[in-house]
């Protein structure tokens, strides 16, 4: 981390986990645990506990986030969120772009750039995700990828907007796998995207955006990792489902 110049975010995902009310359990749990926590905290919760979630979060330092969200206002989309909706619900946070997302429903890099345009122009705050396969790694094609994919994702967005931007660096082959990227392999790819954002923006750009590493960060593996200057926070799984651990996390992140 390079906390005199750009802010350590923490957030959880947690992708299809809790009922409500187990939501607003686990969020009682973790706010005595994070509330003296020197970085942005964060948990993107699944839609149906976005209310209870924000109502559980209120008077904490915890920030509430939604998983993900539709490029169009509204329309003939069944199952679809809207970014207007998000903000109406009080959502701060959304990801946009997930592995999971792109690959079991079809994100390409053009929907990404799209969810993350609507969700900036709707006063959200983005965490937008990044990475590539083992075998891609294995062909030498990382900072190809990581670079083309961050330039897509970003297309369209300003300068100013760029403020509202967390990229999330996601070795696909490290998540929800327990396989963790070594610190500097993480520091290596998390380098890459701050690359593509100065070739996009410039040096002053990219020495003040957060990027997160988004692998099976964990309690036990989050010192070393944020330790490590292009890691910045992290992009947390199964870890942010339990409060103990979560807050070790977060605790790593304010040192």
């Amino acid at each position: 981390m390079k906390k005199e110049a750009r802010k350590a975010v923490i957030a959880g995902n947690w992708k299809m986990n809790k009922t409500p009310a187990e939501a607003a359990a686990l969020i009682e749990e973790m706010k005595p645990l994070v509330k003296d926590a020197d970085c942005e905290v964060v948990l993107c919760v699944p839609y149906v506990d976005i209310a209870a979630a924000v109502e559980a979060a209120k008077g904490s330092n915890i920030k509430i986030g939604a998983e993900n969200v539709h490029f169009k206002a509204s329309g003939a989309y069944t199952g679809e969120i809207s970014a207007e909706m998000l903000t109406a619900s009080g959502v701060e946070y959304v990801i946009v772009g997930h592995s999971e997302r792109r690959t079991y429903f079809g994100e390409t890099d053009q929907t990404v750039n799209l969810r993350t345009l609507a969700a900036l122009n709707a006063g959200l705050k983005v965490i937008v995700c990044v990475g590539k396969t083992l075998e891609q790694r294995e062909l030498g094609y990382t900072e190809t990828l990581l670079k083309y994919q961050t330039k897509m994702a970003l297309t369209g967005v300003t300068a100013e907007q760029l403020k509202n931007v967390v990229i999330a660096y996601e070795p696909v082959w490290a998540i929800g796998t327990g396989v963790v990227a070594t610190d500097d392999q993480a520091d290596e790819g998390n380098g890459f995207v701050r690359a593509a954002v100065a070739e996009a923006y410039g040096e002053a750009a990219a020495e003040a955006i957060t990027v997160q590493y988004g692998g099976s960060m964990n309690a036990k593996n989050a010192e070393g990792l944020l330790g490590k200057v292009n890691v910045d926070g992290g992009l947390i799984g199964g870890a942010s489902l339990k409060a103990a651990d979560f807050s070790v996390i977060v605790g790593a992140a304010s040192k």
